[in-house]
C-alpha cells in the first residue's frame, strides 16, 4: 500500500496523452516540487479524465481514471491548486461533491 500524506488538485487541466515524465514536470510547475507521500490530482480540461501522481520516495506513481458518463467536480482555474483532504479525495472518485465536506467528513454547505 502506498501511503499518502497529503493530497493536492491541480485546476489547470493536463493533456490526457502526458506520460509520467510530463505529469511529474507540470507538477513541479505547479506545486514547486514533487514532495515524498503526496498525491497530485490532474484533469483533462472537460473533467472525464483524471491521473493520479504519487511520490513513494523511491519513484513516481501514475494512475488514470476515466468516466464514461459526466465528469468530475474539479476546481476552477482561478486557484491554480488546492489541498484536499482524504474524505475529499474520497468523494472526488465516487462523483460526490467534495467542496462540501469538512474536515471531519461532514457536509457544511447545502
Amino acid at each position: 500500500m502506498i501511503r499518502i500524506d497529503a493530497v493536492w488538485m491541480s485546476c489547470e487541466p493536463l493533456d490526457m496523452r502526458a506520460g509520467t515524465e510530463t505529469a511529474l514536470a507540470r507538477v513541479v510547475q505547479v506545486f514547486g516540487a514533487a514532495h515524498p507521500h503526496h498525491a497530485y490530482l490532474l484533469a483533462n480540461a472537460r473533467a472525464n479524465r483524471m491521473k493520479v501522481l504519487v511520490h513513494d520516495g523511491f519513484g513516481v506513481w501514475l494512475v488514470a481514471r476515466r468516466l464514461h458518463q459526466g465528469r468530475f467536480v474539479w476546481g476552477n482555474s482561478s486557484t491554480p491548486r488546492l489541498p484536499l483532504s482524504q474524505e475529499q479525495l474520497q468523494a472526488l472518485v465516487t462523483g460526490l461533491p467534495w467542496q462540501r465536506l469538512g474536515q471531519a467528513g461532514v457536509i457544511t454547505v447545502l
